[in-house]
């Protein structure tokens, strides 16, 4: 019979859902964005996720939660950190993966990988939302650009300017000061990218480089920081399709291993239990005696019985 498990990744900003089966085989995913920690953003990227795999919460025999607001998740069986589920999603995705680097709308990680894909070392930033996606939200307000436009904007500019406060707070202002000075949008928003690389570099530096590097989060998909930060890498950085869904994947995968080793126990108890009631139907001796025995002086107490042996 086959069966289906479903990762969940609610982070700050957007809820991620996939589905995998039985054989590990993705079969359904959503993303969707809708605020911070959004219940609704969570069932609706769940609900289309089963509508993507053609399947009904009834089909699904467990699920694994993650993320930012991994405990609101409803139906969840159990929940792991982003550490784990996010080092696992990018292994499956990028096979060799040694180094991850997970940027989402509040925080950042590093993470290295040992040769089985498992978390050798981390890092992380989860008191400051410099270069988070909230970072780069408060920097596309003051230029008064679109989120999509600003990697764009960014790499035709020149990363000529001093750029001194990387909190998310105090960077719109330092940015409309820039502007009020006379600097160029696209240098301004050049020289911020530069300084978050920097700043990522700082993080990766603690648990060290090695490659491949993937790099997971919707800010994988800025294609600006991911130029600057090659460039100060000095290493190619993996791009994936879909770099958002990773932590939901790891999950799922998670919960596939999960589920199969409840069924390898079910199955051992089993046979376990058929093997018991097999001994217990075999006759624990043979008396050549016992029906003279019977005759003689009718049945005999177990305990007597059972310490019966052959003549």
């Amino acid at each position: 019979m086959d069966w289906y498990v479903m990762g969940v990744d609610l982070g700050s900003t957007t809820a991620k859902a996939v589905i995998v089966d039985q054989d590990g085989r993705m079969r359904g995913s959503r993303v969707v964005q809708m605020g911070a920690v959004s219940r609704e953003a969570v069932r609706i990227a769940m609900d289309a996720a089963l509508d993507d795999a053609g399947l009904t919460q009834d089909d699904i025999v467990r699920t694994i939660s993650t993320g930012y607001g991994r405990r609101l998740v409803p139906g969840a069986d159990k929940t792991f950190t982003e550490i784990t589920c996010h080092a696992r999603g990018a292994a499956a995705l990028h096979a060799g993966a040694r180094l991850v680097i997970d940027i989402g709308g509040q925080d950042s990680k590093a993470i290295a990988l040992g040769e089985d894909g498992l978390v050798d070392r981390f890092a992380m930033n989860d008191r400051c939302a410099s270069g988070t996606g909230r970072f780069f939200d408060v920097l596309c307000r003051a230029l008064e650009v679109d989120i999509a436009e600003v990697d764009a904007l960014a790499l035709a500019g020149d990363e000529n300017l001093e750029v001194s406060s990387m909190c998310a707070t105090f960077a719109e202002t330092e940015v409309i000061s820039l502007l009020a000075q006379g600097a160029e949008r696209g240098d301004i928003a050049a020289s911020v990218h530069k300084a978050v690389a920097s700043r990522t570099l700082g993080l990766v530096a603690q648990v060290g480089k090695n490659s491949p590097v993937v790099m997971t989060g919707g800010v994988a998909k800025n294609r600006a920081l991911v130029h600057f930060l090659e460039r100060a890498l000095g290493l190619d950085i993996v791009l994936l399709t879909d770099p958002q869904i990773a932590g939901a994947l790891g999950a799922a995968l998670i919960a596939r291993e999960e589920y199969q080793g409840d069924l390898a126990a079910a199955a051992e108890d089993e046979k376990t239990a058929h093997d018991l009631d097999g001994r217990l139907a075999t006759p624990s001796h043979s008396c050549v005696d016992c029906d003279g025995h019977l005759e003689r002086h009718g049945p005999v107490p177990v305990t007597l019985q059972m310490s019966f042996t052959d003549r």
